[in-house]
């Protein structure tokens, strides 16, 4: 395993860097129904495919090797607007998911442990009919991306995760770090039952957007875009669902399934990894994340990116795809 690079990257694009294409505007209006909040028009397609007994929405662009985006908490695909495009155009098949139980993938009443939703994904890989992809995860689906490749480690081919630890590493540090455990106070509060969902979805889901904003740095989020989250997790039963993964993190860690889970994710990670970071996440601390190395026997790069809270890649779309996409054709990623 290479010693990772700590030197921040730019938050800001390089003068000579090609900007990424604009994406479209955000989908809907305050009457719009779900299917056209999580479904916008775009230079994308949409469709479902069947994995792991669900149906799962995707959108999707471009021709090339497949990058599978996985979005977090408390957004869906579509926080991958930004990506998709740029992906598309240096020759990638960019496709982002919607996690079981959010946007416009089926709501089942369980199956919200991580291993069984790291299934999820490499379920998808296979009916898209690809051999492997590089799978890149934000924040709970950068958590899910950690799992899926230690769970089908043939069916990854690259790792990219952002705002996320290793699952070993995120469970010692809100157990053991004190300052990490209040970053994520939020997790604890989601373990009480049904009043979190309500909370979620009270006055049009504004906790939502509170969130959003607080996790963000200095480059805040537009209230179109926030609104967009808002009326998705107002989506029934989208809140419950989104919740529950949480619940199973926390509530699992003295149980024998948790532990096992705990064991299993030793194995180290055997494919190239990109871990990226944004300084200022007030969620998940820089100290925290940045551990997750030592789970890594292959090339690791990490690269912090200075000024930007807990979502980089849309606080800064083009260093962060620029970044990614450097990353994906580099045939040394060890360097």
């Amino acid at each position: 395993m290479t010693v990772p690079d700590t030197s921040a990257a730019p938050a800001s694009p390089d003068p000579d860097r090609p900007a990424a294409p604009s994406a479209p505007t955000a989908p809907g209006g305050p009457g719009a129904s779900p299917t056209a909040v999580v479904r916008p028009d775009g230079p994308w397609t949409h469709r479902e495919v069947a994995a792991n007994g669900a149906r799962f929405h995707i959108a999707e662009m471009g021709e090339g090797p497949l990058v599978l985006l996985l979005h977090g908490f408390p957004q869906f695909w579509w926080t991958w607007r930004h990506q998709m495009p740029a992906l598309a155009e240096a020759g990638f098949r960019a496709v982002a998911m919607d996690l079981r139980g959010v946007g416009g993938s089926d709501r089942t009443p369980r199956g919200y442990d991580p291993a069984n939703l790291a299934l999820d994904i490499t379920g998808v890989i296979r009916s898209l009919g690809e051999p492997d992809a590089a799978l890149v995860g934000h924040d709970l689906g950068g958590y899910l991306a950690w799992t899926a490749a230690v769970m089908r480690p043939k069916l990854v081919r690259r790792l990219a995760v952002s705002s996320m630890p290793h699952p070993r590493r995120w469970r010692s540090a809100m157990l053991a770090d004190v300052k990490q455990s209040a970053a994520g106070s939020h997790i604890w509060g989601f373990q009480r039952p049904w009043l979190p969902e309500r909370r979620l979805v009270a006055d049009d889901a504004a906790l939502v957007g509170r969130l959003i904003r607080d996790w963000s740095g200095p480059r805040l989020p537009d209230d179109e875009s926030v609104d967009v989250y808002r009326r998705a997790m107002t989506i029934p039963s989208t809140a419950h669902c989104s919740i529950e993964p949480y619940r199973w993190m926390v509530r699992s860690m003295a149980r024998p399934d948790g532990m096992q889970f705990n064991r299993r994710m030793k194995r180290p990670v055997r494919v190239p990894t990109l871990h990226l970071h944004g300084s200022l996440d007030p969620v998940m601390r820089t100290r925290s994340a940045a551990g997750s190395g030592e789970y890594v026997e292959a090339p690791y790069r990490w690269r912090l990116f200075d000024g930007l809270g807990h979502f980089p890649h849309e606080e800064d779309p083009v260093a962060f795809s620029a970044e990614l996409i450097s990353w994906l054709k580099d045939p040394e990623p060890d360097r």
